[in-house]
């Protein structure tokens, strides 16, 4: 039976609510607006689901949007409800509303990444670091910054390995010692452990029906495929064949089929294919992705699971309109993510593992180093952090061949995160000095002094660049600032490579508090090791990482009129009327704040024609799209009832002399930054962030 693991401290805990209420459920809900794009069209079809009371079919601008889970959205659909009732119904208020689950997302993990380290370590300490880790990973901030469902697939992913590691815990049976009777602590019985064992199987299957409906296919993948990896590191083929008959797998499959599939077969059901869509065909030797026509078109299941999982793992999904990340790029962004605490990842990566000291001891031995791993009575020391590695190193693989962004690599976090809390926590029994000890301390002072030369040498630079970048005007326009690369923009992150020493100039305040957070941060950490304080040094270098988490918000701030259509959307508002139309030069994800800023549809027009069984609504409640009928609106609009918004150069000329007031949305950098021939004037509303507001009619 395993040893009893420390309670979670009332210091702990509250440590934890506060960094979390600091930094994820304050301000960071309020600042900045949400960003075009993902953000903005994530938080649109939440709130088109709550209009349409339709939570089966998502919906995008009226038109259907396949590509996603729906959990996410769910929970958005619910806190904006919330926050209707209580009469909080402006833009400014939903999209707070929309960021309240991703915060409790949060929050929830650094709960769980606590339990399970203080469980594995069985060290409050080592929970108090794990939390820290967490609430201060620059990866985990900056990407919950953004409504994308990578953080729930980190969470449920977490959750479901921690019950993997409690069936390990429990093990197949309770300590086999017939010669001592407790008769009366029936709790210590078999059934105990066989009821708990069935609780944790059940479990891990609801959390991963939690991970399939937040992302899809790959939340059943990931903890499915460490799993199986571990046991069969840990046991061997057949014991872990043997191993796998004793967790209820049936049971436990219809644990997971009760909560994921309902979903799945009423979304194959309310979507069938329309008319008679192209099927795959060979040609030169390649195979063609069929590409749909108006009214013919494949139903959801052809295109959520072999278009959105399949083909996009191939790279071969249509629309092609994403970019990947390179794969040097992606393993470094592992480091940038977990900063400054990756500078112990790899001291802790190789410690604590028989496998390591084994091929160490003996390189040409390798199938007995292989069998140290085979153990009995799972030792925590050896095979939890075997767990860690399985799990970090799975899906950096898995991604390495297919398609990646940036943030695909969030759910491999919380596994360092807990192997370097449990590194960290070795430096609490220096007394007495041993070897040991001592090189635990010269290891870990290495560490601090890589950490510190990295921070003097950004320092340096952030201080070069505040002495030679000149403070632009208070009401300069950053996008007049930047050197555009369009060709990056596919990346998530891809707009920050347009910032140079001009641009920098408006980043002064962030800049500083990076520049002093990297250096003060790993400074005080380096001198108090050397004085011998390693609980103080820790915290120290927490401080710095949560001062640089400041840093990275005030520079999202600063960044956003590049990123967010929201203040455009804001200055017109006033202006617009319900029969007005809105177009969006372009692919509707460049201005798609405008949809939710605007509340286009509005809940008005639901009432009005929705409420009242009308079929579709007028056309102008919805964004029209000129020249972009591409992006996420791509595939659904060839569904016969996708409302007819798509416009060509001659439709909207056409439109533009009529009494119809039409407000044209464009931006000034990213093609097409060109207004098609329009008669008559053109006036000019709005200008902000590269992007421009024009207008066949005059302001009023």
């Amino acid at each position: 039976m395993p040893a009893a693991t420390p309670p979670l401290p009332r210091s702990t805990l509250l440590t934890i609510l506060l960094l979390w209420i600091a930094f994820y459920a304050s301000f960071t809900l309020l600042t900045p607006p949400l960003l075009d794009d993902a953000d903005s069209v994530h938080a649109e079809v939440a709130r088109e689901m709550l209009l349409r009371h339709d939570y089966v079919t998502l919906y995008a601008n009226g038109i259907r949007y396949l590509e996603k889970a729906p959990l996410l959205y769910w929970s958005m659909a619910v806190s904006m409800r919330v926050s209707q009732l209580l009469g909080l119904t402006s833009p400014r208020a939903l999209t707070i509303a929309a960021r309240i689950p991703l915060s409790l997302t949060v929050f929830a993990l650094a709960l769980l990444v606590e339990t399970f380290a203080r469980r594995l370590f069985n060290s409050t300490r080592t929970g108090l670091y794990a939390a820290l880790i967490t609430l201060s990973s620059f990866g985990i901030f900056l990407f919950t910054r953004i409504l994308l469902p990578d953080a729930d697939v980190c969470l449920w992913t977490t959750l479901a390995l921690f019950f993997f590691w409690r069936t390990e815990e429990l093990g197949t049976s309770p300590p086999s010692q017939p010669q001592i009777r407790v008769p009366h602590v029936p709790l210590l019985g078999h059934g105990f452990f066989q009821d708990h064992l069935r609780i944790c199987c059940y479990a891990f299957a609801a959390a991963c029906a939690l991970n399939v409906l937040s992302k899809g296919l790959i939340g059943l993948v990931f903890p499915i495929g460490i799993a199986l990896l571990y046991l069969l590191i840990t046991r061997g083929f057949n014991p872990g064949l043997a191993r796998l008959r004793q967790l209820h797998p049936m049971c436990s499959t219809l644990v997971f089929l009760a909560i994921a599939a309902p979903w799945h077969i009423l979304a194959g059901l309310a979507n069938p294919t329309q008319g008679t869509p192209a099927a795959f065909h060979f040609v030169h030797g390649h195979w063609q992705v069929p590409l749909p026509t108006d009214a013919n078109v494949h139903g959801w299941v052809w295109f959520y699971f072999m278009n959105e999982h399949l083909l996009r793992y191939l790279n071969l999904r249509v629309p092609h309109d994403y970019d990947t990340s390179p794969l040097w790029l992606f393993w470094g962004l592992c480091l940038i993510w977990l900063m400054p605490w990756s500078a112990f990842v790899f001291k802790a990566i190789t410690w604590r593992h028989p496998l390591n000291h084994a091929l160490l001891n003996h390189p040409k031995r390798i199938a007995k180093a292989l069998r140290l791993y085979r153990l009995v009575g799972l030792p925590k020391e050896t095979h939890g952090p075997t767990l860690l590695i399985i799990w970090a190193a799975f899906v950096l693989f898995f991604f390495s061949f297919s398609t990646r962004q940036e943030y695909y690599i969030l759910p491999a976090l919380p596994a360092p995160a807990i192997l370097i809390a449990g590194w960290l926590t070795q430096d609490r029994d220096w007394q007495p000095i041993t070897d040991k000890a001592k090189a635990i301390r010269r290891a870990m002072l290495r560490c601090n002094l890589t950490l510190l030369i990295l921070g003097t040498l950004f320092a340096a630079a952030a201080l070069y660049i505040l002495i030679h970048a000149h403070a632009p005007s208070p009401h300069t326009d950053l996008a007049t600032l930047l050197t555009q690369h369009p060709s990056n923009y596919a990346l998530s992150m891809g707009h920050f490579l347009d910032l140079d020493t001009r641009a920098l100039g408006l980043f002064r305040l962030p800049l500083t508090l990076a520049a002093l957070s990297l250096f003060l941060g790993p400074l005080a950490a380096f001198l108090l090791r050397r004085r011998d304080q390693p609980h103080a040094a820790n915290l120290a270098l927490a401080t710095g990482a949560f001062g640089f988490l400041l840093a990275a918000h005030l520079g999202l701030q600063t960044f956003a009129p590049v990123l967010t259509s929201a203040q455009l959307a804001e200055a017109i508002a006033p202006q617009v009327h319900p029969n007005d139309l809105i177009a969006i030069h372009g692919e509707y994800e460049s201005g798609s704040t405008l949809a939710f800023y605007l509340q286009r549809p509005s809940t008005y027009a639901i009432l009005e024609h929705w409420g009242t069984g009308t079929a579709s609504l007028p056309e102008s409640q919805f964004i029209h799209i000129l020249e972009g009928r591409s992006s996420n609106l791509w595939y659904g609009s060839f569904f016969p009832d996708a409302p007819k918004i798509f416009e060509t150069p001659a439709t909207l000329a056409a439109k533009w002399q009529g009494p119809q007031r039409i407000f044209l949305w464009q931006s000034l950098t990213d093609p097409p930054n060109q207004l098609p021939p329009l008669p008559g004037p053109v006036y000019i509303l709005v200008k902000s962030g590269g992007k421009e507001i024009v207008s066949n009619q005059p302001n009023r």
